[in-house]
């Protein structure tokens, strides 16, 4: 019962986090339509939910690592876990400075590489499980 609760946090707060991103970069058009700064409003709301999701993430990822013997793994999972870490990082790094810049480029670049990244540390997470 114990794993299947973490595991279950585990994949609920990388669907936040990452499922969030697509939401909120839905509704972007919709919300610059509206105008004033209803896009940063929903950004920063976003961002009170996101985060938390994020250290879940972390936490768990922690205690899946810590309940398996890695040393037992195969070096494609030791690769496949590498990359993964990697792109959690990328994820986090690029959205915190997505959120603290004010110049749009900037903005643009590490909300697209942020959301990338986390799709790919997903992606990662499957195959380690499969």
């Amino acid at each position: 019962m114990v794993t299947t609760l973490r595991i279950f946090l585990h994949v609920l707060g990388a669907s936040v986090w990452v499922g969030g991103q697509i939401v909120l970069g839905a509704l972007v058009p919709t919300l610059r339509g509206i105008g004033g700064d209803a896009p940063q409003r929903a950004a920063r709301q976003f961002g009170r939910v996101a985060w938390p999701f994020y250290l879940l993430v972390v936490a768990t990822g922690i205690w899946n690592l810590l309940k398996i013997d890695v040393g037992d793994q195969d070096t494609a999972f030791h690769a496949t876990l590498g990359i993964k870490l990697l792109l959690v990082a990328l994820s986090g790094v690029a959205a915190f400075v997505h959120q603290s810049t004010d110049s749009p480029a900037m903005r643009g670049a590490t909300g697209a590489g942020g959301f990338a990244a986390g799709l790919g540390a997903l992606y990662c997470g499957v195959l380690l499980v499969t």
